[in-house]
């Protein structure tokens, strides 16, 4: 379900100056398919440029979250994971034995969430919808 996202290009459209630390950090999440922690970006980014400190790699991505362009998650691991803003709204299901995080869009179930905020006297304007699960054949 991803769709690449340029980051680099979100960084020119919201006036962010792109070091050639910053361009590399923000190749590596474009290019991510999963939901990467900070450490698994600095790992990423060091395969392209040794010189990138995990200091910078913190500033940045602080940097693209604070600017609307990344997306911080807390999936229970007990680390911060991140993925770009995405353009259509999806949820999450999180498999707690081997971390995978799948994203999903489900119709009926964005309904019912909008049915339930407006029985309770809502307009819903936002979600976050995280599920945590166990792989079925994993129980047999």
């Amino acid at each position: 379900m991803h769709q690449p996202i340029d980051i680099e290009a979100l960084c020119a459209e919201r006036g962010l100056r792109i070091t050639d630390q910053r361009r590399v950090i923000a190749q590596v999440l474009s290019e991510s398919d999963d939901h990467p922690d900070v450490e698994k970006l600095h790992e990423r980014a060091v395969a392209r440029d040794p010189r990138i400190s995990i200091a910078t790699v913190y500033r940045t991505v602080r940097l693209f979250e604070e600017a609307g362009i990344l997306d911080r998650h807390d999936f229970g691991d007990g680390r911060a994971r991140y993925e770009a803003t995405p353009e259509a709204h999806h949820d999450h299901l999180i498999d707690v034995e081997s971390g995978k995080v799948i994203e999903f869009v489900d119709p009926e179930l964005e309904a019912l969430q909008r049915q339930i905020a407006e029985k309770l006297g809502y307009r819903l304007v936002d979600h976050r919808m995280e599920l945590y699960g166990v792989k079925l054949d994993r129980e047999a």
